[in-house]
């Protein structure tokens, strides 16, 4: 068993993924980080005492042998952070009907809900062996699984339209969390499961709409990383299943 908390970020070469292993690793946690191409992380590569595992979350067979690993190299996990996510295969979203295609909805289907869901499946045995020391201290709590979603996946605060695969397949994910909410607060070993949004975040997956977005309202990776950890660092297994903005508040999901 590990003697330190054991975290897992799955899509961490670049982006938020990134700033969330380098504060878990600026925290002497043990952290895993993956993604698809490890031999083209080289920033992921210069943080040291990480360990890098290829996963590709349409690729099960990934997911089950990073699984294996974990549980043989270090016994359990204390923190999963399924991060991995695509607006749209040709890099923006769908904005009317005419727009939308069959596999471009499979895509974001497969990275954005099912991969952190199959994610959940292979690794919820080891998520329920942790320490406990993520989150607030609290009784019965063993782990936490951070489901990194978006604004735009809320069903009761779409006011606009548009964005039809991207805000299926996070919905789909949202949906997803609600239920293992359930499932995993079930007996002694409960796992809380968060939803977080990372609000607009300085990444490749945003660009499109930098030009549209408040200067005050884009955050950089690192800021926006810090203010979700702030999130998980105050919640207690009382908070589990609950869909938080990057600044705090709570959003419906």
């Amino acid at each position: 068993m590990a003697s330190s908390p054991v975290a897992l970020v799955q899509g961490a070469n670049r982006g938020l993924g990134l700033a969330f292993v380098r504060i878990l690793a600026s925290r002497s946690s043990k952290v895993i980080a993956t993604c698809r191409r490890p031999d083209q992380a080289e920033d992921l590569q210069k943080i040291p005492n990480v360990e890098i595992l290829q996963v590709d979350v349409t690729n099960e067979n990934h997911i089950i042998q990073a699984a294996n690993h974990v549980k043989q190299k270090y016994g359990n996990l204390d923190l999963l952070i399924n991060n991995a996510g695509l607006l749209h295969p040709s890099g923006k979203g769908e904005t009317r009907l005419s727009d939308v295609k069959f596999e471009d909805l499979q895509a974001l289907y497969a990275i954005n809900a099912a991969g952190p869901l199959v994610m959940a499946r292979h690794f919820v045995p080891l998520l329920q062996k942790g320490s406990g020391a993520f989150g607030a201290p609290n009784p019965g709590h063993k782990s936490m699984l951070v489901n990194i979603t978006a604004r735009a996946g809320s069903i009761e605060d779409n006011k606009l339209g548009g964005w039809y695969g991207y805000r299926m397949a996070k919905c789909a994910l949202n949906m997803a969390n609600r239920s293992l909410m359930h499932e995993l607060g079930r007996g002694k070993n409960k796992v809380t499961c968060l939803l977080l949004n990372p609000g607009v975040v300085e990444t490749d997956l945003s660009r499109p709409y930098h030009k549209s977005v408040p200067s005050d309202h884009l955050l950089s990776s690192e800021q926006a990383a810090e203010m979700l950890f702030n999130i998980m660092d105050r919640c207690t297994f009382k908070e589990t299943g609950n869909f938080y903005d990057v600044d705090g508040s709570l959003l419906p999901n």
